[in-house]
């Protein structure tokens, strides 16, 4: 928001990190060893998720750079019927990493005119884990399986749908 001119700017993150730094002063005031233990756990967390954190910032950057909103809007738009829900489905599903490195990226695609019924659509979809489906066939079957995987995807276009009707479907944030 802060880029349109009068609008608020968005202070959200430096609180969170306010946040975040005074309950670890209060950790390390009470605690002091416990302190260190998260600490040192918080940074291993930043050393497992910053190379998908700094793919996810190149894609982003890639996407505002080479590619034409307008092509996201014919093909993720409000124009993009079937077409839309079945790339925001199909990409949900061969996905990977954790949902919270998509983020920036979604949030980026809103901005260039992508639906949020398909933003939704596509990270309930991502419970589908296709590496997991064999697993998931010899524990309880392939007939489970198969329906589950499909009332998954039932319920992310249900789901994607209903944010369309709540938020509309040109929603851009």
């Amino acid at each position: 928001m802060s880029g349109k001119k009068g609008a608020p700017k968005n202070r959200s993150g430096w609180i969170m990190l306010g946040i975040v730094a005074a309950a670890y002063a209060v950790l390390f005031a009470v605690d002091a060893d416990a302190g260190r233990k998260a600490l040192a756990k918080s940074r291993e967390t930043l050393k497992m998720i910053a190379p998908v954190i700094l793919i996810v910032l190149v894609l982003t950057a890639l996407l505002g750079t080479w590619v034409n909103p307008r092509k996201f809007s014919k093909h993720l738009g409000e124009e993009s019927g079937v077409k839309g829900w079945f790339l925001a489905l199909t990409a949900g599903i061969v996905s990977h990493g954790s949902s919270y490195v998509w983020y920036p990226l979604l949030a980026d695609l809103m901005k260039h005119g992508v639906r949020a019924g398909l933003v939704v659509a596509f990270l309930y979809a991502r419970a589908v884990k296709i590496p997991w489906l064999p697993l998931m066939a010899s524990y309880f079957g392939l007939g489970f399986t198969v329906l589950l995987t499909l009332y998954t995807v039932l319920g992310a276009w249900v789901q994607g749908m209903i944010a369309d009707r709540i938020l509309g479907s040109g929603t851009g944030t």
